[in-house]
């Protein structure tokens, strides 16, 4: 867990900067697989000098947010309006500056023009939040590009991707609370795309554009929700955008509710919900007037530990503290199936591209890969030495010399864990081997038999199911195993060129595929400042598709 209440043994900012590509002792700086090397490109973290007291212990986790270019807009400008000082404009090209870096002087608000946020003073002060008009900006800042939205103690960093430089552009202070979760909408359509959690059960809305924009350490242009706890005081350990729902978005809770919002409605509402009769039995209630939050779905007694929708939005998997993933039908509000861990709670999950399977991972040290056509687990992988804290599919990697026709899809997905491992998957359904339960006397291997019960049908709809014996479920080895942290992981993301892997107390990993480390090797600078900007978006959702298999 993370303790930032004492820095002492922390880099200052300008020792951090000078020991970027410093490699802790015994970590190598890349790992093979089958399609090439992947190489550590650089590390990102927090200065310690920007760290404020900690109010307790949290896990760093990480979004990918890439923004979109902004349309132009013209808005008149007076001359006796308050402007920015020289010296002020060059701290903050220093502050801002880097691989995202625009010429474009578009950039007039997060919010779109001149949309005035005053009206939310009264929603958005209680944690040290602002949403004046009045602070200092950077007005020729666009905020295009690729970002690192991350939680440290009480305070939210963003790093930009593309720069080689270690610290963060922009730090975020929370005085009462600490950020513990965020989600990021890249095709937000007012602005506000930016998601964060409090452990206090808060939740705010911003615009990730305006942040950046401003040179303070406040949110500015926030939206607040569940103010200090009026709808539910437990802490906020999951939120997700739902996809395609044009401002929905969820917040999890560890009492084991999540609650629905909606950013076009007003964000405070009459908290009074029906009371949960059993805590065991999954149910749903909608507010009773037209505001926020708009639904309450409880779903296990016990904490709810992570959210993720399929791409698509019809489906949502939870994992929780009472070790089941459950699959829901969203829009019908329905339990589809679910399953129980082999032993503890269940930790984190993933879904892939075509919503075929999903991840799950937890304190049995496991990965379990979970069939929606089947409802049921069908692989199970087995190579980490402690508790799985996050998984992933790789929807960027596709098989060596494939054409994307074949029908046997292959799925690579990956996985870390509280053994600072990183692990690499291969997943093919078609190449895997049923084990067959051998008769009383038989042969000691599987050649004779037939398959468990396990196999017979699909779980009933709405049902949940125990853990199957572990001989009856094929198991996955990992294809690549390597140690890239000294503490203990968080989460991994995939994307376009990389690989990210992040370790609890804050700090991040970036390796890059083996396809772009010779470009970058050799002409990294122009790379920096160039062809950076002209790769295809990369997306804010860790979710993927394509992948290989493991017997």
């Amino acid at each position: 867990m993370i303790n930032t209440a004492g820095s002492n043994n922390m880099m200052s900012p300008s020792s951090a900067s000078a020991n970027n590509s410093v490699q802790s002792p015994g970590l190598k700086t890349y790992f093979k697989t089958p399609e090439g090397k992947y190489k550590l490109q650089y590390e990102k973290t927090y200065p310690a000098g920007l760290l404020h007291f900690s109010h307790g212990k949290t896990v760093t986790q990480v979004t990918v947010a890439h923004l979109k270019d902004k349309p132009m807009q013209s808005q008149p400008q007076s001359t006796s309006s308050f402007g920015v000082s020289s010296g002020v404009r060059s701290a903050a090209a220093r502050l801002l500056g880097g691989g995202n870096g625009s010429k474009s002087h578009s950039f007039v608000g997060g919010n779109g023009g001149s949309k005035s946020v005053s009206g939310m003073s009264g929603r958005a002060g209680s944690f040290g939040v602002t949403s004046s008009n009045n602070n200092v900006s950077v007005p020729n800042f666009d905020g295009k590009g690729t970002y690192l939205v991350f939680n440290v103690g009480d305070t939210i960093f963003i790093s930009d991707l593309n720069s080689r430089d270690k610290d963060p552009i922009k730090s975020i202070h929370f005085s009462n609370s600490n950020p513990v979760c965020h989600a990021f909408d890249p095709d937000a359509k007012d602005g506000h795309d930016l998601l964060i959690g409090l452990s206090s059960g808060d939740v705010y809305s911003v615009s990730l554009r305006q942040q950046l924009q401003d040179v303070g350490k406040k949110l500015v242009g926030a939206q607040h929700y569940n103010k200090d706890g009026s709808v539910n005081n437990s802490r906020c350990t999951s939120i997700a955008w739902v996809p395609n729902s044009d401002g929905a978005f969820i917040v999890a809770h560890a009492d084991g509710n999540f609650y629905v919002y909606d950013k076009s409605k007003d964000g405070s509402a009459d908290p009074s919900f029906p009371v949960i009769k059993d805590q065991t039995h999954f149910s749903v209630a909608h507010a009773r007037y037209s505001k926020n939050p708009i639904a309450r779905w409880h779903i296990c007694q016990g904490s709810i530990n992570s959210v993720a929708f399929s791409t698509d939005g019809a489906y949502i998997a939870t994992v929780g503290r009472d070790g089941y993933l459950r699959i829901f039908d969203y829009k019908n509000e329905q339990l589809i199936y679910g399953g129980k861990s082999y032993y503890g709670a269940l930790l984190c999950c993933a879904w892939s591209m075509d919503g075929k399977y999903i991840l799950a991972g937890g304190e049995d040290d496991l990965v379990q890969v979970w069939s929606m056509d089947e409802r049921k687990v069908v692989a199970w992988g087995e190579g980490h030495s402690s508790w799985v804290s996050g998984v992933a599919f790789d929807s960027h990697w596709s098989a060596p010399n494939s054409d994307g026709t074949d029908e046997n899809v292959v799925y690579r997905f990956g996985s870390v864990g509280q053994d600072t491992q990183l692990l690499l998957w291969d997943l093919e359904m078609d190449e895997i081997v049923v084990p067959m339960r051998r008769p009383h006397g038989g042969s000691p291997t599987f050649s004779t038999g037939s398959q468990s019960s396990h196999w017979d049908r699909a779980c009933p709809v709405g049902t949940l199911q125990p853990a199957p014996s572990m001989r009856d479920i094929p198991k996955l080895s990992p294809l690549v195993t390597h140690r890239v942290h000294t503490e203990p992981l968080s989460g991994l993301i995939f994307t376009q060129e990389s690989v990210l892997t992040i370790c609890r107390e804050g700090h991040i990993k970036v390796w890059v595929r083996p396809e772009f480390g010779e470009t970058q090797t050799s002409n990294s600078e122009s790379l920096l400042s160039t062809s950076l900007k002209d790769k295809p978006p990369i997306s804010g959702k860790v979710v993927s598709s394509k992948l290989q298999a493991m017997t």
